[in-house]
């Protein structure tokens, strides 16, 4: 019986990863000017544009334009449609209640020291490698029949096959390699495609392997339990595969809008279910737990949200 295991990441210049990093920076920079800014920060960009649209309210007031300028150059035409939260929602938070309903998931193993699963580990860690050394637009992805590595893909831009596959040789052993499939590429990033914040949900989480809740989290502030409560899943996840010395771990909370307390919260250890207790799962609970009001989250946007030696792991 085989078990095999396939999984992708992408470097920081990848179009959809450029996006959820000005959405972060510009979460960031409202919350440098007010801890309690709520933010629901989308971006498009490529081909000379960058489109800034979504809800914002905060006492800050950031230069949004030059933000955007000093992550993607003075070339580029910067489009803001951003207005205020709705009161509809800003009601059901004002009180302490989540910004929205949804599921949220957390995971952890013990096959990695980061406790994330060994094929996102070995695809983020060669990915991170590569970009060291070519800091462009770029993918990998590593795959596993086991424990042995039976193919691994890496295409970068602005790389000469012949030297990039020699390169990645010594940081990967594995039965087959496909480097740069399509020969040698130089036009990449926005000037190649176009990008959305928000597109990347899978590399943020754990991988294809296992399932998640579904909502994104770059340009989301606390308030919003789709990034707020994922984080908070994941670090009861690590806390649980410590407590109980398990093999995995996985949790699951799910939050109607206005109201704080989850309507779910349990978790499987081991293929056991348990109810999650001694913890304040409520959003106002989980920002103070994980302190979740600072300007911390630009760089969550660059290599995945878990296993980075965050607050919540």
């Amino acid at each position: 019986m085989t078990n095999v295991k396939t999984c992708e990441f992408v470097s920081p210049k990848h179009p959809d990863k450029m996006c959820d990093f000005i959405a972060d920076s510009l979460l960031d920079a409202y919350l440098k000017g007010d801890e309690n800014s709520r933010t629901a920060i989308e971006v498009m960009g490529g081909h000379g544009v960058i489109s800034i649209s979504g809800e914002v309210t905060s006492h800050a007031e950031p230069d949004v334009k030059q933000i955007v300028h000093d992550i993607v150059g003075a070339d580029y035409d910067v489009n803001v449609y951003m207005v205020r939260q709705s009161p509809e929602i800003a009601r059901g938070v004002d009180t302490g209640g989540a910004g929205d309903q949804g599921i949220m998931k957390g995971f952890a193993t013990s096959e990695t020291e980061t406790f994330m699963p060994k094929e996102y580990e070995a695809a983020r860690s060669l990915c991170r490698s590569v970009y060291e050394k070519y800091p462009y637009d770029g993918k990998t992805q590593v795959t596993f029949d086991g424990d042995t590595v039976t193919s691994v893909v890496v295409s970068f831009q602005n790389t000469k096959p012949n030297e990039l596959e020699s390169f990645v040789r010594t940081l990967i052993k594995s039965d087959e390699y496909f480097i740069n499939p399509t020969g040698e590429w130089r036009m990449g990033g926005f000037e190649a495609d176009s990008g959305l914040s928000g597109r990347k949900i899978v590399i943020d989480n754990y991988g294809p392997e296992h399932s998640i809740g579904g909502g994104s989290f770059s340009g989301k502030d606390a308030t919003k339990v789709d990034r707020s409560a994922a984080y908070m899943a994941r670090r009861v996840a690590v806390d649980l595969l410590k407590k109980y010395g398990a093999k995995e771990v996985n949790t699951k909370l799910a939050y109607a809008i206005a109201i704080a307390e989850p309507l779910m919260a349990v978790a499987v250890v081991d293929g056991k279910e348990e109810k999650i207790t001694g913890y304040d799962l409520t959003p106002r609970g989980i920002i103070e737990f994980l302190d979740l009001k600072k300007p911390i989250y630009a760089e969550t946007a660059v290599w995945g949200h878990f296993g980075n030696s965050h607050v919540w792991l």
